[in-house]
């Protein structure tokens, strides 16, 4: 689904920017600067993965930083082409979430009640654990650390 977003988003002259780029691009817009912690815990992702999101939004010239309370931080701010690309991303998130409702319309299980159930079982059991207990006894060499 991700690549045929990005492909529409190349339809429309939008270059650049990635559907993971949208929501952050769009929770900044409405609640201005906001550190990459702030950012990453207001849209339940892990800071690893917004900080990597935040630089490659950087590169594509949609955000930029500037310090932050202290010296250990920065805060995140849309550049112009960032805050001039939101109404666009809003528009296509909520088309987004429309077509979604569709499909789930459309199957005998739902995309959302399959996620939720995939992330209830995962919490029950990571895939980390699940993946260790059928790779145990199959790999030669030394077991692994604890």
């Amino acid at each position: 689904m991700d690549s045929q977003i990005e492909s529409l988003y190349t339809e429309r002259g939008v270059e650049g920017v990635r559907p993971r780029f949208a929501y952050p691009l769009i929770r900044l817009a409405h609640t201005g600067p906001l550190t990459i912690r702030e950012l990453a815990d207001s849209l339940d992702r892990s800071h690893s993965a917004m900080s990597q999101t935040i630089s490659a939004m950087r590169r594509e010239g949609l955000v930029e930083t500037e310090p932050g309370a202290d010296a250990r931080t920065r805060r995140i701010i849309l550049t112009d082409r960032g805050r001039d690309l939101v109404p666009f991303l809003e528009a296509e998130w909520r088309a987004t979430e429309a077509a979604v409702a569709e499909l789930d319309d459309e199957v005998p299980h739902p995309l959302s009640a399959v996620v939720t159930e995939l992330e209830r079982a995962l919490a029950r059991r990571s895939m980390r654990d699940r993946i260790l207990s059928h790779l145990e006894g199959s790999l030669p060499g030394p077991a692994p650390r604890p």
